[in-house]
């Protein structure tokens, strides 16, 4: 028998997810001998989920199921129940919706026993579904193995948030005292994982895959933390980073009370920025007052550890009593990141986000090397023209990419199912009417895309052989945004939808078809008959 054998249990929490609770179960099982006890704990499902559960438990006797008699409302009751009933030295957690790549247990148990750590995390991937796009959370952490001794020699460990990708010594927790927080908790795991990282656990790192994080936008019920349609989630999301940071404080590692704030500017609070010119004005103007009422309480130093683009944003919203300049603030906290014009400067002539907040400098965003510049590039796409022409204007940044001496940008789609990226076009840069300003014309054929949705990403080129990927910024005058359908040599008819995404950059819809086109002239021509 395996030294690993029935060394851990995995706690499945779920809450009517019963089209997935299954596979997030079998995935949990999959996992092999190391694994004692698949506990899955149902938190008061009413859609069938206990039925999909109990069908499970027929065949597989390592499966036990406890069923709560009341929703909890959130994560933490249902995986500190789970965690009650655990038996094993190793405990680790599931969400119904997400799956446990195969090998992921062995991989955590075999580091976490080489080193006698109380503690063992591995990569986790998001998934973005339906299209299955997935983005490594944060990379940098897991790169390559390694034992960490005390948290507050790596505070980059504060990053990451996750509770679901860390296999934990059970005997370790229990001593410590250390569970959820009970009941409707957003945000549940910053909280638990500053309190792991609080007790000083001995952190084995690895570079293997061990959890795939489904996230469905598009379910009827968004999870907890994806609901941000209402403004008590970022109440919620301020309140467990407080919690979290205060848990820091009181276990004397100010390192990682550094690195907690400094990930709050740098994630969260560019995340609901992005999303904030979407939002009604009473939505905004609460988001505002909470967050500056938060960020009074950070010292300079945590904005100084911030990344560039979260560091300003947060001195401007510091900064101003009322919501301002939030398409250039979205701009801002975009990946890529983009600065807008205008171009302001202080009275010395320093670099400042706008005259009457000559405070908030813009030299950490400048001092960046070339190749992640936040420039801007306008783009207007007119299908309508020959063959479909890509308009480009480049700005300046202060003179930084005048000296860098931009030559020429290539233009490629890519596809966002199946990242295939196709159309590369390229054109030299040449200054344009502005002063500060360089344009390309790019010819390109938007009637042979196949049908799906477009990103559009830009390759600009400089003088010394440096290059700048980025996107660019949609522009939406005189109609440039219209629907147009277009003859196809594939399809005979292809509506072609240029638009701008939530973070402002352009972008394309292609639908096939002569039945898509008479929508088109449908819906216009009763556009037409109303405006009489």
């Amino acid at each position: 028998m395996s030294a690993l054998s029935a060394q851990a249990d995995i706690v499945v929490i779920g809450y009517n997810d019963a089209p997935h609770v299954a596979d997030a179960v079998r995935s949990a099982l999959a996992q092999g001998p190391g694994v004692r006890e698949v506990i899955a704990v149902d938190d008061c499902s009413s859609d069938g989920s206990t039925e999909v559960l109990a069908a499970l438990t027929a065949d597989e006797p390592r499966l036990r199921v406890v069923r709560r008699a009341t929703n909890s409302g959130g994560c933490g009751t249902p995986r500190n129940e789970g965690l009650a009933r655990s038996t094993a030295p190793y405990v680790m957690f599931l969400d119904s919706d997400d799956l446990l790549p195969p090998g992921a247990l062995d991989a955590l148990l075999n580091a976490a026993r080489e080193h006698d750590a109380e503690v063992a995390a591995g990569l986790c991937v998001r998934r973005e579904l339906p299209d299955g796009r997935e983005t490594p959370w944060q990379p940098r952490l897991y790169e390559r193995p390694a034992l960490v001794e005390d948290p507050e020699d790596l505070p980059r460990l504060a990053q990451d948030t996750l509770c679901v990708n860390k296999l934990y010594r059970t005997a370790f927790l229990r001593a410590q005292g250390i569970r959820f927080p009970e009941g409707r908790f957003v945000y549940e795991d910053f909280v638990f994982g500053a309190r792991v990282l609080a007790a000083r656990p001995r952190v084995a790192l690895i570079s293997d895959l061990v959890y795939v994080w489904q996230v469905r936008r598009t379910a009827e019920r968004p999870s907890l933390s994806l609901d941000r349609s209402d403004v008590a989630n970022w109440q919620a999301r301020i309140e467990a980073h407080r919690q979290a940071v205060s848990t820091f404080e009181e276990a004397g590692q100010p390192g990682l009370v550094r690195a907690a704030r400094a990930t709050f500017l740098e994630r969260g609070l560019r995340m609901y920025l992005r999303e904030l010119p979407q939002r009604g004005e009473e939505y905004r103007r609460q988001w505002w007052r909470l967050s500056r009422a938060y960020l009074a309480g950070f010292a300079a130093g945590d904005f100084a550890a911030a990344p560039g683009p979260g560091r300003i944003a947060g001195r401007v919203v510091l900064a101003s009593a009322a919501p301002r300049d939030l398409e250039r603030l979205r701009d801002l906290v975009s990946r890529p990141s983009r600065l807008l014009p205008p171009y302001a400067e202080d009275e010395e002539g320093r670099p400042v986000w706008a005259r009457d907040l000559p405070g908030v400098g813009l030299g950490p965003l400048l001092r960046r090397p070339v190749r992640v510049l936040p420039v801007t590039v306008d783009a207007a796409l007119r299908p309508h023209a020959p063959g479909g022409v890509l308009r480009l204007r480049v700005h300046d940044l202060y003179g930084r990419l005048a000296r860098a001496r931009p030559t020429g940008v290539q233009a490629e789609f890519t596809h966002r199912s199946s990242r295939r990226s196709v159309q590369r076009r390229t054109a030299a840069l040449t200054p344009g009417p502005r002063p500060g300003t360089w344009t390309a014309d790019l010819r390109v054929n938007l009637a042979d895309l196949e049908t799906g949705s477009w990103d559009l990403w830009l390759l600009l080129g400089f003088a010394d052989g440096t290059t700048r990927r980025t996107t660019a910024r949609a522009v939406a005058s005189r109609g440039l945004l219209r629907r147009t359908a277009l003859p196809s040599r594939r399809h005979g008819f292809v509506l072609v939808q240029p638009y701008a995404t939530h973070s402002g950059s352009l972008a394309l819809r292609v639908a096939p078809g002569l039945r898509g086109a008479a929508v088109v002239v449908r819906r216009r021509l009763a556009r037409l008959v109303g405006a009489r």
